[in-house]
């Protein structure tokens, strides 16, 4: 079973859903005991970072994500989910995030005139290829919606990123079971259900 965090910041239900449509078990939950039996967890997120790590402190949930990711349990972070899993975020003010990922979060700085936030379809393409990721080839699109992104991490970490205002933003980064997809997956057509179908895989 998969535990869909649900700590106020998600858009819980187009995950679940994107699982059912897999076959994948999934439950949405901020039951301690409950994300403590799962095989692994999924931490989605739409809204702002502080907000985010303040919701999660306030329920201790913090404190029980960091426990599952010690024990090699896979967690899978998603837009807002991805960007916490890093060690800060600067969004306003500076504020801690979980630190499973070496790097921080800083506000889009395009170098070409684009809209910020970025939102919409954009091509992925391969920095280090993944074996659990097997179905993911370059020149495939997924769907964003975001105005800060990753910086400051490690390149062996980065599997895949996509091109934005003359920027490279990470799509998705991977440090053991730790996972981040900047994009939302589960609104990025057949190569986002494949993704998930994939970590589905991995959890078996």
């Amino acid at each position: 079973m998969i535990t869909i965090i649900d700590y106020g910041m998600g858009n819980l239900k187009s995950i679940k859903n994107a699982l059912y449509l897999l076959n994948i078990d999934s439950v949405i939950t901020s039951d301690k005991e409950v994300i403590k039996k799962s095989e692994a967890i999924i931490l989605p997120g739409v809204g702002a970072f502080k907000q985010a790590m303040d919701n999660l402190k306030e329920d201790g949930l913090d404190t029980l994500i960091k426990g599952v990711a010690k024990d090699g349990k896979l967690v899978l972070g998603i837009c807002l989910g991805m960007q916490i899993l890093f060690e800060k975020g600067f969004e306003g003010e500076e504020e801690e995030g979980l630190g499973l990922l070496n790097g921080n979060i800083k506000k889009l700085q395009p170098r070409e005139r684009v809209k910020i936030p970025h939102m919409g379809w954009n091509k992925l393409s391969i920095n280090n290829e993944d074996n659990n990721f097997s179905k993911l080839a370059s020149d495939k699109f997924v769907y964003y919606v975001h105005s800060f992104m990753a910086t400051d991490y490690e390149d062996k970490e980065l599997v895949a990123y996509s091109h934005y205002g003359g920027l490279r933003v990470p799509g998705i980064v991977r440090k053991g079971n730790i996972i981040g997809m900047q994009f939302h997956p589960e609104k990025s057509g057949e190569t986002g259900l494949n993704l998930l179908k994939e970590f589905g895989e991995m959890v078996k």
